[in-house]
Formats: C-alpha cells, sequence, structure tokens
C-alpha cells in the first residue's frame, strides 16, 4: 500500500543555493507518515488513544537531484516492514507527480512506545499491523 502526501516548498525551506535545504526532509517525511496513518485507517489520535505512541530511532536520506521552490512536491510513503515493537517506512520525493526516479529517497524506522509506562517500547498494535498489511 502506497500514499502519496503533496508538498509545496516554501520559500523559507529553500537555502542559499536555491535548493530544499536538507532538513526539510525530514518534517516532510514526519507529515507524510502522519498522512500514511490516517489514509490505511489508523489515525494518529486513534493511536495516541489506544495507548501506543511511536519514536523515530532510524533516519537516512539519499539525494539523486535537488528540489527547488516552485517544485510539485510529492513525498510517496510505503510500508517496507513491521517487526514486533518497530515499523520501517520509505518515502520517495518526486518533484512532479510523474517524475519516473525519486529526487530524494528515504527511510525512517519508528519503534513503537507506552507513554503510560515510561515510554518503553510495546507491541505494534493488531489494527496497525493488519493496516499495513502485516
Amino acid at each position: 500500500m502506497s500514499y502519496s502526501f503533496p508538498v509545496v516548498p516554501r520559500y523559507l525551506e529553500i537555502d542559499q543555493q536555491g535548493v530544499v535545504f536538507y532538513g526539510h526532509y525530514l518534517t516532510w517525511f514526519d507529515e507524510a507518515f502522519t498522512g500514511f496513518l490516517a489514509h490505511v485507517g489508523v489515525p494518529y489520535p486513534d493511536l495516541i488513544a489506544s495507548g501506543v505512541d511511536v519514536q523515530v530511532v532510524h533516519a537516512e536520506l539519499d539525494y539523486a537531484e535537488s528540489v527547488r521552490w516552485g517544485d510539485e512536491v510529492h513525498v510517496r510513503v510505503t510500508s517496507e516492514r513491521v517487526g514486533s515493537t518497530s515499523l520501517t517506512t520509505a518515502f520517495a520525493v518526486h518533484r512532479t507527480p510523474d517524475a519516473p526516479e525519486p529526487a530524494v529517497a528515504g527511510r525512517l524506522v519508528h519503534v513503537c512506545v507506552a507513554p503510560a509506562d515510561d515510554w518503553r517500547k510495546c507491541p505494534v498494535p493488531d489494527a496497525l499491523r493488519a493496516a499495513l498489511g502485516a
């Protein structure tokens, strides 16, 4: 299952080289991940209400080309792996909706935690596991 999150690079996200500053991609990934959860039927507020939260424990970014102000960016999100306490999500940033190759590719690993249990790791909830097709 995949999801596409549209982004309009804002002027403040552009650095002195005229491209999106690298740190903003992680913000886009976070926003896209939240949209992806809603898309698969497990909105983030519902996850929190169930007593489970997620925290990023690993992030990767690979750059093939620059994204610039004015590009019609789409961040495509796919679930790569669901483990016992973690999930890995892949991200592909396309400069236009029909771009064949991503300008930037990345990956986030989230671990499930229980806020009520001092933020200790906990199993991926069954509803989230099912929604991600695991």
